[in-house]
């Protein structure tokens, strides 16, 4: 039974090189998970969502049906990971996991509809998170984010201060000029989001001299602030590429480093 257990985590976890079958299990579950985004959207039209309903139907059956099984077997698994090695403890902790989170978003959209009148269609496009197990890009994503986390929570501050501060100031000078337009903070926040990610959608603008020289500062500022995380980003994704290239390929099963075959 252990040996067996084994087996599957090492089939549904991420593929060694040299495991075929585990990297076609992978695979399968990778344009499963591709064909599910692409059938939601596909969904939203009208004509092909009415001539194809049955096929959609079944398809989304056979999806759910995988995604089950393939939760359980990872619930079930999980222990041959050290860090889940308890038969209880570990379970709870897998249970609690990122991956874990998104396999059961996966499937409740199917579920939770047979016993609460609620529509979750769209919400199956969360499925799309479970390509994070297997891709690698989305994985050194999640690094970045969680290594820069502290420096991007400072950006993001400064980004709301600037904006409660600059609406505040635009209610102020522009609120006589256009009621209808800056009638509260909160409505000037409108035009403080607008400018400060330089879009600009020109439904709300300052038409006083003054308003418009606070509404410049604000838009220069703007263009700032949104170079800062993407320094903070860029410099991240260079560390850790930095990281990846020094650092030997490791095993995803037993944690040792793979060696390099030899070539005359």
């Amino acid at each position: 039974m252990k040996r067996l257990q084994q087996r599957i985590y090492e089939l549904l976890e991420v593929a060694h090189p040299e495991d075929t079958a585990s990297r076609v299990t992978d695979l399968f579950l990778f344009v499963l998970i591709a064909l599910n985004v692409v059938a939601v959207i596909v969904e939203t039209v009208e004509d092909l969502a009415t001539q194809y309903a049955a096929v959609f139907q079944y398809f989304e059956v056979f999806s759910v049906g995988v995604f089950t099984v393939e939760y359980v077997l990872r619930l079930w698994t999980c222990v041959a990971d050290r860090r889940y090695a308890h038969p209880v403890t570990g379970r709870l902790r897998f249970a609690g996991s990122w991956h874990a989170i998104v396999d059961v978003l996966a499937i409740l959209p199917f579920y939770l509809p047979m016993f609460l009148p609620i529509d979750l269609r769209f919400f199956r496009l969360l499925r799309f998170l479970k390509l994070s197990r297997y891709s690698e890009s989305m994985r050194i994503f999640g690094k970045v984010l969680r290594s820069e986390r502290s420096e991007l929570l400072v950006a993001l501050f400064v980004a709301g201060l600037l904006l409660v501060l600059g609406s505040s100031f635009l209610y102020i000078v522009e609120h006589e000029a256009q009621p209808d337009k800056f009638s509260s903070i909160p409505a000037a926040m409108w035009w403080g989001v607008a400018t400060l990610t330089t879009v600009g959608y020109g439904d709300v603008a300052p038409i006083t001299p003054l308003g418009r020289f606070l509404g410049a500062i604000v838009a220069v500022m703007g263009i700032g602030m949104f170079a800062l995380p993407a320094g903070i980003l860029a410099s991240g994704f260079a560390r850790e590429m930095s990281k990846r290239r020094d650092e030997p390929e490791v095993c995803p099963h037993c944690g040792e480093p793979i060696q390099e075959a030899e070539t005359d």
